[in-house]
């Protein structure tokens, strides 16, 4: 595994990133969806001292629903630079909350993707917006392209702040006036929404190195240069290629010039995830 070429800046945080176990401390859910391989904070750190990455967010994942145990674990040991996204079930209450919050937490998932799951109960979801927004904190969403029409009035409803993943996962070969993804960019308009710029090799149709991603990268953090985050999404659940994470990296330069890459890899998500 080589370094990236590109020279990521001082503060770069990587906003998409998973730990999965280790598996004596922290076996996957009954009735996962999938069985990833072992991947822990000591595998995270060494990914990211190859990169040149500072800061990270964890994201949990459905495969182990709402038990966020691993996570926290991880943050525990990077209290200043790691922050996490939690997944959260209707059992939540006040002292689950605040134990998120007090482990480093800003954000809840909710994924609509039907191969993990599918739609998620949506009272749930606009409960657990409401009470998310008042603590402060985001609400993120997994989405394959065909959600964004089918749930539109969902989605111009919340009023916090909402990350989307992975530019929404549009398939790069439909272009960039497909549907979905023109929706996505008229709601980036509204100044509560976020996008990152993770997934090229979730959205490619070319594969390695996932050059035909760029020109939705670069549509996004042009019409929000303000509200874009990037992350790597390692170690890759459930995908077509498994990217070398500099291949990504080495992406970024076609995504904009360098104040944009700044914007988008320090100081957007120092603003988001409250980093010094």
């Amino acid at each position: 595994m080589r370094r990236p070429t590109y020279q990521l800046p001082p503060g770069t945080c990587d906003t998409h990133v998973h730990v999965w176990g280790p598996f004596d401390r922290f076996p996957v859910a009954k009735g996962a969806p999938y069985t990833p391989p072992e991947r822990n904070k000591a595998d995270l750190l060494a990914l990211h001292a190859r990169l040149g990455v500072e800061r990270c967010v964890i994201v949990q994942t459905s495969v182990y629903k709402a038990d966020n145990r691993a996570m926290l674990d991880a943050i525990a040991d990077n209290p200043s630079t790691y922050r996490g996204v939690a997944l959260v079930d209707a059992t939540f209450g006040d002292a689950e909350y605040q134990a998120l919050h007090d482990g480093g937490v800003r954000g809840v998932r909710f994924g609509f993707v039907k191969h993990l799951g599918g739609v998620p109960d949506l009272a749930l979801v606009q409960r657990t917006a409401d009470r998310i927004g008042e603590m402060g904190w985001h609400l993120v969403l997994h989405l394959d392209a065909v959600n964004i029409p089918e749930f539109e009035t969902l989605f111009r409803g919340f009023r916090l702040p909402v990350v989307v993943d992975h530019m929404g996962r549009p398939p790069a070969q439909d272009g960039l006036d497909q549907p979905p993804f023109r929706i996505l960019l008229d709601l980036l308009h509204r100044p509560n929404y976020w996008v990152k710029v993770s997934g090229s090799e979730r959205i490619s149709a070319e594969g390695p190195p996932f050059r035909d991603a760029i020109p939705f990268a670069r549509k996004l953090i042009e019409v929000a240069p303000d509200r874009t985050l990037w992350g790597t999404d390692w170690p890759h659940p459930n995908v077509r290629w498994d990217p070398d994470e500099a291949e990504l990296v080495d992406l970024l330069p076609d995504f904009g010039d360098d104040a944009a890459l700044r914007r988008v890899l320090v100081d957007n998500p120092a603003r988001l995830y409250g980093f010094a």
